[in-house]
């Protein structure tokens, strides 16, 4: 097959918790479509990020980060980026080479091995490691998953990631494009705007919030010949104790969460948003199949 002809398909980008798939999507789009925080298991839902070049259209689906399930939110998740995986025509396996090759990258990789799809191992985060410390970790995943590719990357600095998708390249199917050229995703702007908002909770909260917080949209009404979105979200959190701590004194919290995520709303959409933020408490909303299902998870 001529490595000139058009190329397209679907790419799973999967790996444990906080190894960078969201900065990786985000760098090749060049744009921000995945949101980003340090916090494991930021990314809940399947994303798909469209990459169109005159060669090749990729087909990009970030997952949620492979981990041990403790309750039906962490189930849903694993399910999600193990449902991708296996419909993907590429999978691109991230390590993060900072924290090393641990026993859930082992899983991955040993489960990867037995796959018959085409599969490139990204070794991320090198800007954070000597070159010389790469080295056993090459050879480690060089002896998880034989015969796989693997490329060195760095996702936040953009090194050899044209190098990754020449590699993902040559693995898609011969294909014409299976979007219009301008497509961008395949998720609503309601999608996004609860995502821009959860970003902010999680990044206003820190450790004071556990990950099991959410973000419903309620209303998301477009103003016409007004360049103006009027949003009207509701923030989920476990327990009362956290809504006390997500709303702060006197307010002051959730109106700078809301100050911040208006502002990555505004970039996102470009026109003037009106945000209105409410917190509501709801035991073990993560449990529950309704909220789950209400939530698109």
């Amino acid at each position: 097959m001529s490595g000139s002809e058009h190329r397209a398909g679907f790419v799973a980008l999967i790996g444990a918790p906080n190894v960078g798939k969201s900065t990786l999507l985000n760098r090749v789009l060049g744009r921000k479509l995945a949101i980003v925080t340090p916090k494991p298991q930021t990314t809940r839902n399947r994303i798909l990020g469209i990459e169109s070049r005159p060669d090749a259209q990729f087909l990009f689906v970030d997952t949620p980060g492979l981990h041990q399930a403790r309750n039906l939110l962490g189930q849903r998740m694993n399910k999600v980026a193990q449902q991708s995986s296996a419909d993907a025509d590429v999978v691109v396996w991230i390590v993060d080479a900072e924290a090393g090759i641990g026993d859930g990258d082992r899983k991955i990789g040993g489960e990867l091995a037995s796959s018959n799809r085409p599969v490139v191992i990204a070794l991320n985060k090198i800007d954070r490691k000597k070159r010389p410390e790469l080295l056993p970790l090459l050879r480690e995943l060089g002896e998880i998953s034989p015969k796989r590719e693997i490329v060195p990357i760095s996702a936040k600095s953009g090194e050899n990631v044209e190098e990754l998708l020449s590699v993902v390249r040559e693995a898609l199917p011969e294909s014409p494009p299976l979007y219009p050229a301008d497509a961008q995703t395949d998720l609503p702007e309601r999608f996004f705007a609860s995502e821009m908002i959860r970003e902010q909770l999680m990044l206003g909260t820190h450790e004071e919030v556990p990950y099991q917080c959410a973000v419903r949209v309620d209303d998301f009404e477009e103003r016409e010949g007004k360049d103006l979105v009027v949003i009207t979200a509701s923030i989920l959190v476990g327990r009362k104790s956290q809504k006390a701590i997500v709303i702060g004194q006197r307010g002051k919290r959730l109106k700078e969460i809301g100050r911040r995520a208006r502002g990555e709303l505004e970039r996102f959409f470009g026109v003037r948003i009106y945000l209105d933020l409410h917190v509501k408490a709801d035991p073990r909303w993560f449990a529950k199949e309704g909220a789950l299902s209400e939530l698109g998870l």
